[in-house]
């Protein structure tokens, strides 16, 4: 909600003026809880533009288009100074913004003097668009020349000594152009402060001041009477609590004064016309949502509103039409729609230049109704906004006297005397219980009762007799519980006068991570230090991402969950693989010429099919389904660039070992369509599959923009943290010497060598300390179809010296089992 200074003081006993005295305005309405975005002020970064007049123009002798001329710019600037421009609106006489000699204009530009073709040029005359300002937004002026302020409708009536005043002051000041405007992030519940008066009232008490309130007064010069010309039916009284109606003769369509197009401009409303200028005005002062019918446009005067027809069609201001559906709302009159309620009016209501007399309607509409309607028809507008965070049917009567004010006060027509309206939910008074006591221990103070009165009255909240009970104002829709009214204590009291305390009747625990946080801290810290890079990716994605992943139509992967209100159909559904998330990231920074990439991510992916847990058919019995959705931690990393398989195969092995997880065995995997057949491994720890790397396929690489040579891991966070040992047991020093043996076999190339290992580790008993994998031969020293593998086997005895006998006994045991069980043959 934009505020701009000027406005949101004219509400309050106190003035702002100082740019000191703004931050601190803004400052404490954001520790009061209106929290402030921006403070941005007008034509900020324009500097030494001042009013000049031109006292003499000469065609310059080196150009056919440059003027040479004498510019008075106040004796406290130079007093006269000569100007080269090619402005073809200049003439003598004229009183024109001049940029002088080190000056900066929009946008930062500075403005030097110089010479042009043989001319000194001391400065520049200074359209609109050199100000930052829209020619539009000033009546009479133009976008092809310089400004001058005679031809202004705003200077109209000037005399030439009231131009003459003006010379040497700020331009910025002289056309108003220098407001200051408080941007707020306002929460829903606070539909008052929607409006200029509501935060006004919040600036008041949040300053220590008085909140102004101005009831509009309508002289209601027509004689005639509103209900003789107008009738109001409400059809759907459970969607439209109050409706109320004036009528306005003889009017006459014009520009709005300056003060309120200045005013509607910086709150971000472009002015239009004094009719359609009134009820934005009104909008943005008041908060209430407002329309202007053209009256010869309702047949017989008769509005009605009611429930729209299945079907049914309109023509909307932006001239498109739209189909209507049964749980909307209209406004109508006999021969159909005229507006949609509380979005937006119809084109066949218009107020037209020629229209002589005009419905105002001020209507507080069901607030879910019109959210639903705004929305299925894609049409959000500043009044749908408002109405759908819930309005007061007291303010309704309010704006619509203060829009038949303005009227009268821009003299834009007559107001006829009356009001028509129907009230199905008028408004009644709230009562929430008032205990001090209870207020205190509910904030941890100690704040005296007198002093919670003063704030909560400052809120114009009323309290009964006894002081038993709170009656909020008809504008704080908010307060509805006791809870509602210890916020607004401690807001004005101060959240920074409240000091800390610890809970009644709770022991107090340190705060620490669970055993799986540190465990994945653990993890984190281990990929940076492999030079991984962590990415945060979102957890929706488009459905078209498994048909890049080459998944059959039958893929587990592809039963997704659905989201009910996508933003967009490649945000549509929950991800059940992390895979596109990962090659999407790796795919970016190839497309952004990384030679390298290495990334990981530790998150979730959604299961639409998962298992339902004991706990829960506890808590609900058989209402539950036996599948649930899930979700399920993942760790997923990639690189490529400077990797291979097996290079890759040790970032994963290092995970395990930080870890301190054993019995790790990879097995082939063959038939992941998304992987490379050939290089691609399963991770298994006794017999259970816990994920799965390798090479992505080479069509999904080229699918997501990756090379050929990227390398991908998932594994399941779960298992890891289950299988973790975080006490590790420490061993003995060995006392007695190890004896070792190398081996080189020879065996089908299609054996796995962990499964070798597996047998030799099983073979070789329990003296047998370690086997490692130093060799992998393919060449013409083996036969075709087979190949080399060499091992390093460690054996010793905790309790002796082991002698050469029993070693070979150990390394006789596991050769036997190479040849029995792998047809392998000592090299």
């Amino acid at each position: 909600m934009k505020a701009p200074v000027k406005w949101l003081t004219d509400y309050t006993d106190f003035k702002v003026t100082t740019s000191d005295e703004i931050k601190k305005l803004a400052s404490e309405m954001t520790l009061s809880g209106s929290k402030v975005e921006t403070v941005d002020t007008q034509c900020s970064d324009i500097t030494r533009v001042v009013v000049a007049r031109c006292d003499s123009i000469k065609k310059h002798e080196n150009s056919d288009h440059l003027m040479v001329c004498q510019m008075d710019v106040g004796a406290e600037n130079g007093g006269v100074i000569q100007i080269v421009t090619g402005a073809p609106n200049v003439r003598e006489g004229a009183y024109i913004p001049v940029a002088l000699d080190n000056s900066t204009i929009s946008g930062g530009r500075e403005i030097r003097a110089g010479k042009l073709r043989g001319e000194e040029s001391n400065g520049m005359m200074c359209s609109f668009e050199e100000l930052g300002l829209d020619c539009r937004d000033y009546e009479g002026g133009i976008d092809n020349g310089v400004i001058i302020l005679q031809d202004l409708k705003d200077f109209e009536g000037y005399k030439k000594e009231d131009f003459d005043k003006l010379i040497g002051k700020n331009i910025v000041s002289v056309l108003g152009a220098d407001e200051t405007v408080i941007d707020f992030e306002i929460t829903s519940n606070r539909a008052d402060c929607f409006s200029i008066r509501g935060l006004s009232r919040e600036a008041a008490i949040t300053m220590g001041g008085r909140f102004i309130d101005n009831i509009p007064k309508v002289r209601e010069e027509c004689k005639d009477k509103v209900s003789d010309m107008v009738t109001v039916d409400i059809q759907a009284p459970d969607l439209c609590k109050r409706y109320s109606a004036r009528v306005v003769k003889d009017v006459k369509i014009a520009p709005s004064p300056k003060w309120m197009r200045d005013r509607l401009n910086s709150a971000g409303v472009r002015a239009i016309n004094n009719i359609v200028d009134i009820t934005n005005f009104v909008m943005l002062e008041y908060g209430q949502p407002m329309h202007a019918f053209d009256r010869s446009m309702i047949k017989d005067g008769g509005i009605i509103v009611r429930r729209a027809r299945e079907g049914e069609k309109i023509t909307t201001l932006d001239d498109v039409e739209r189909v209507l559906s049964s749980d909307m709302l209209v406004i109508a009159d006999m021969r159909g729609p005229v507006a949609l309620a509380g979005v937006m009016g119809c084109a066949n209501s218009e107020i037209e230049d020629d229209t002589k007399e005009i419905i105002f309607e001020s209507a507080v509409f069901d607030a879910v109704t019109v959210r639903k309607g705004a929305k299925k028809l894609g049409l959000r507008t500043e009044s749908s906004s408002r109405f759908e965070k819930g309005l007061d049917t007291v303010t309704c009567g309010l704006a619509l006297d203060r829009a038949a004010e303005l009227v009268e006060l821009l003299g834009a027509g007559k107001v006829c005397k009356g009001v028509v309206e129907e009230i199905p939910q008028p408004y009644k008074e709230r009562k929430i219980p008032f205990d001090c006591g209870r207020i205190n221990r509910f904030l941890g103070t100690d704040i005296p009762k007198e002093e919670m009165k003063r704030i909560l009255t400052s809120l114009e909240c009323k309290f009964d007799k006894n002081d038993e009970n709170v009656i909020p104002p008809c504008f704080r829709g908010d307060l509805l519980c006791d809870a509602d009214i210890a916020e607004e204590v401690a807001r004005f009291y101060g959240y920074n006068k409240i000091e800390s305390t610890l809970l009644n009747s709770c022991a107090t625990t340190p705060g620490n991570r669970t055993r799986d946080q540190k465990l994945e801290n653990v993890i984190r810290h281990e990929f940076i230090g492999n030079g991984y890079s962590e990415m945060l990716t979102f957890s929706f994605e488009s459905p078209s991402v498994f048909d890049k992943m080459c998944l059959p139509e039958d893929s587990p992967l592809r039963n997704y969950i659905k989201i009910s209100n996508p933003l967009g159909e490649d945000f549509s559904v929950m991800r059940s693989s992390m895979m596109p998330s990962l090659l999407s990231t790796l795919g970016y920074n190839v497309a952004h010429r990384a030679a390298s990439a290495a990334l990981f991510e530790i998150s979730y992916v959604y299961i639409k099919d998962g298992e339902t847990t004991d706990f829960e058919r506890s808590r609900h019995g058989d209402t539950v389904p036996e599948k649930l959705p899930e979700h399920r931690k993942l760790i997923s990393f990639g690189r490529y660039g400077d990797s291979d398989f097996f290079s890759f195969k040790g970032d994963v092995e290092t995970i395990f070992d930080r870890l301190k997880i054993a019995d790790v065995e990879y097995e082939p995997c063959k038939d992941d369509p998304s992987m490379h057949p050939g290089k691609t491994a399963k991770v298994m720890v006794k017999g259970k599959q816990i994920g799965v790397f390798g090479q992505i396929h080479p069509t999904v690489a080229k699918n997501f923009g990756c090379p050929e040579n990227t390398y991908v891991a998932f594994l399941s966070a779960k298992d890891l943290f289950d299988l973790a040992v975080t006490l590790p047991h420490n061993k003995e020093l060995p006392k007695f010497p190890a004896a070792t043996r190398d081996i080189a076999i020879v065996l089908d190339k299609d054996v796995p060598a962990g499964h070798v290992e597996s047998l030799i580790r099983q073979r070789g008993g329990r003296n047998l300390e370690s086997c490692v994998l130093f060799d992998c031969y393919e060449g013409d020293q083996v036969p075709e179809g087979k190949k080399s593998l060499a091992y390093s086997l460690s054996f010793r005895d905790p309790q002796k010296t082991m002698v050469d006998e029993e070693v070979e006994k150990s390394m006789k045991k596991i050769l036997n089992g190479l040849e029995t069980e792998f047809d392998a043959k000592l090299r």
